[in-house]
C-alpha cells in the first residue's frame, strides 16, 4: 500500500526558529513585535497561500491546519486557500465541544461542495482544560472523550440525509439531518493516547493519528487501537505526525537541527517544560518523557530527534538526516502499518521543498508512492544552501538559528 504524504499550515505563525512564533502584539496584522525575534513570519493569507501552493505543486495530498487560541480559524482559512490551489486537500482540525454536531455536519457538506471534495477532518478532543475553558468548555478530560463519541455518532447520523434522533448524556437531537450530505464523506482523523481515547477512536476514526514516538512505541499503539477496532467490527488505518529536517547530507541536517537549539536558553526550556507538564493530555506527557527536558541524548531513536518538544507542545519530534535516511524511517513506520504521514518543518515553506525534492523521489523509487510530481526547476543546481526551487531566495537557517 502506498503512503499518503501531508504537510502543515502554520496558521499560528512560522519562522526560522523554535522560539515562540507568537511574537506579535497584534497577531501579525501590523507586525508590531514585543521582542526583536528575527525570522518570525505572520500567518497572513499571502504567506499561507505560498505554503499551500508549494504543497500542492510538490505532491502532498493535504495540509493539516491546527485549532486553538493562537491560530487563525481552520475552517475559514482553508476554504479561502482552496481558491489558491487546484488539487490540495485540507485536514481541518476542530474541537467537538464548541460546536453543534449537526452544524458541523452541515459545514462539512457545504465545504465539500465549495471545494469539490477536498475536506478531511481532524477531531481534537482537547487535553488542556485551560484552553478548553477559553471556549466555554468545562468538562474534564474523560468526559470530553465521551462527548466526542456522541458528537461523531450524531455527525454520521446527520450525514445519512434523513431525520436522525439521538438521546445521549451530552447531546439531545431530534430530526437532525443534512439535506445534502457531503460527497465524498470526509475521512475522520482522530488522536488520543489515554484509556478514555482508545475506544472512541476504535468506534469512530478512519485514521488514528499518533505523534512521532520511537517505532516500538508506535507499534504498541497500533496494536492497541487495532485490537479495539476489531472488537467493534471495524478496520482503522494509521497516521503519524512528525517534523522533518532533510538535507543532501546527514551532516547538514543535524547541523540545522542543532542550530534550532541555539535560540533556546535554559530559562526558556524550563518555562516551556513547566507549562507543558500541566497538560492533561496523555500523548503530551509521552512526548515530554522522550527527553525529560534535557538537551542531552535528543536522538531518541535512529534519525528521530526530540528537540522540538523542548519548547513546543503537540508533535515534539523530527526525522533528521539525509534524504535516504528520512525515507528509511518513513519506510520503517510504514512497515508497522502507518500509511499517513503528516509532516512539517521550520520554516514550513522552505522545508516543504527540501522534503518534496529530496525525500519524495526516494519514496517513489522504492514503490511507496503512486506518483511523484516533477519540479519545474528539476535539474537546476541548488544554490546558497537551499533547494533550487525554494521561492523568494530566503535562506533556510543562518548562524545562531535564525
Amino acid at each position: 500500500m502506498s503512503v499518503h504524504l501531508h504537510w502543515f499550515l502554520p496558521t499560528g505563525g512560522d519562522g526560522r526558529t523554535l522560539v515562540d512564533r507568537h511574537a506579535y502584539t497584534d497577531g501579525g496584522i501590523k507586525r508590531s513585535r514585543i521582542t526583536p525575534i528575527s525570522g518570525v513570519r505572520a500567518p497572513d493569507i499571502d504567506y499561507l497561500a505560498q505554503i499551500a501552493r508549494a504543497a500542492d505543486q510538490l505532491g502532498f495530498e493535504a495540509v493539516l491546519t491546527p485549532t486553538g487560541t493562537w491560530c487563525e480559524d481552520a475552517w475559514l482559512t482553508t476554504v479561502a486557500l482552496s481558491q489558491h490551489t487546484d488539487r490540495l486537500k485540507f485536514l481541518v482540525a476542530f474541537r467537538p465541544g464548541v460546536i453543534s454536531p449537526v452544524l458541523a455536519a452541515q459545514m462539512a457538506a457545504t465545504y465539500q461542495r465549495i471545494t469539490r471534495g477536498r475536506l478531511m477532518l481532524n477531531v481534537v478532543t482537547g487535553g488542556d482544560s485551560t484552553e478548553q475553558k477559553r471556549f466555554g468548555d468545562h468538562l474534564d478530560h474523560d468526559n470530553r472523550y465521551a462527548r466526542t463519541d456522541e458528537f461523531l455518532t450524531v455527525v454520521r447520523g446527520a450525514w445519512e440525509g434523513k431525520p436522525f434522533d439521538f438521546h445521549g448524556e451530552h447531546y439531545q437531537v431530534e430530526g437532525g439531518l443534512v439535506a445534502l450530505p457531503p460527497e465524498p464523506r470526509p475521512p475522520v482523523f482522530f488522536g488520543g493516547s489515554s484509556p478514555a481515547a482508545g475506544p472512541v477512536a476504535a468506534r469512530n476514526a478512519d485514521i488514528y493519528l499518533t505523534w512521532g514516538e520511537p517505532p516500538e512505541q508506535v507499534k504498541q499503539k497500533i496494536d492497541w487501537i487495532r485490537g479495539l477496532a476489531e472488537a467493534e467490527g471495524r478496520t482503522v488505518r494509521f497516521g503519524i505526525r512528525l517534523h522533518v529536517i532533510s538535507r543532501d547530507s546527514s551532516k547538514d541536517a543535524w547541523a540545522t537541527a542543532n542550530r534550532l537549539l541555539d535560540d533556546l536558553d535554559d530559562d526558556t526550556v524550563a518555562a516551556a517544560q513547566q507549562a507543558l507538564g500541566k497538560s492533561e493530555s496523555v500523548g503530551q506527557q509521552r512526548m515530554l518523557a522522550l527527553h525529560g527536558g534535557s538537551r542531552d541524548k535528543l536522538e531518541i531513536s535512529p534519525n528521530l530527534w526530540a528537540g522540538v518538544g523542548l519548547v513546543r507542545g503537540g508533535a515534539g519530534t523530527a526525522l533528521v538526516g539525509n534524504h535516504a535516511e528520512v525515507a528509511d524511517r518513513i519506510e520503517e513506520y510504514h512497515a508497522l502499518g502507518v500509511d499517513h504521514f503528516v509532516l512539517s518543518g521550520y520554516p514550513h515553506l522552505e522545508e516543504a521543498y527540501w522534503f518534496g525534492e529530496g525525500v519524495t523521489p526516494e519514496l517513489a523509487a522504492r514503490g511507496l508512492l503512486d506518483t511523484v510530481p516533477g519540479s519545474p526547476l528539476a535539474g537546476v543546481p541548488a544554490t546558497n544552501g537551499r533547494p533550487a526551487s525554494a521561492p523568494g531566495g530566503a535562506p533556510l537557517l543562518l548562524a545562531g538559528g535564525r
